[in-house]
């Protein structure tokens, strides 16, 4: 393989100071998003998620599914190692890497679980496959191959037939949204030289804030 050190991009002469930030965190994501979706950002949404569980630290990428004042909603098995994970300690990070334009947003927050509702409300929009793969796998847990889970997949596939109705596949009892409501949002820009720009929106009382809440903000320029 090549020597990782020696690739290197130059992120170019784009900045971002405080005067280009919007009026609160969820309208600056918002415009950082949507120029993301403009440049053809491959899965804009995908977002790493950062835990810490009883036996450690792990990551990995989850999709965003919403975000509004409230925070973060990405969805997933709730006996997954990364919901164990918040059980332990639901102290969490995000992080969205957009390469094209030279951006990433740094999230740290809390993550709660969503109303029941609102769970099963996403889970029937989704196509029916999806559905069905939510009930046929145990996410995280070890399994002798992948043909003993396309049986389970098969099986379900009997048992919950597609009919084109958004309620053919229930929504497991397992499977549930989360919200990571934050209490501090860094907007990071690529620089040329590795100058990077970084602007940390920080909400004045250290607790989880409403992103749309400009008075409950204040800023902090970081070094790169």
């Amino acid at each position: 393989m090549e020597d990782p050190a020696q690739r290197r991009v130059d992120y170019g002469a784009r900045s971002f100071e405080p005067d280009d930030l919007a009026g609160h965190p969820l309208a600056q994501f918002q415009r950082w998003y949507s120029e993301a979706v403009e440049a053809a950002v491959p899965e804009p949404n995908a977002v790493t998620l950062a835990t810490a569980g009883p036996d450690g630290p792990s990551a990995r990428t989850v999709l965003l599914k919403g975000v509004d004042g409230r925070g973060f909603v990405f969805y997933t098995n709730q006996r997954s190692r990364k919901a164990l994970a918040i059980a332990h300690d639901p102290r969490v990070a995000l992080l969205f890497t957009w390469h094209g334009p030279h951006r990433q947003v740094a999230v740290r927050g809390r993550a709660e679980a969503v109303p029941r509702t609102e769970t099963e409300a996403y889970f029937a929009s989704r196509p029916h496959g999806s559905r069905i793969g939510a009930w046929a796998s145990e996410q995280s847990r070890p399994i002798a191959s992948s043909a003993e889970l396309r049986a389970r997949e098969e099986e379900l596939r009997r048992r919950f037939p597609d009919t084109g109705s958004p309620d053919d596949v229930p929504a497991p009892p397992h499977w549930g949204g989360y919200l990571v409501r934050a209490h501090e949002v860094e907007f990071w820009q690529g620089r040329t030289s590795r100058l990077h720009d970084r602007l940390v929106l920080l909400s004045r009382d250290g607790a989880p804030a409403a992103l749309d809440d400009p008075a409950a903000w204040r800023l902090e320029r970081r070094q790169p």
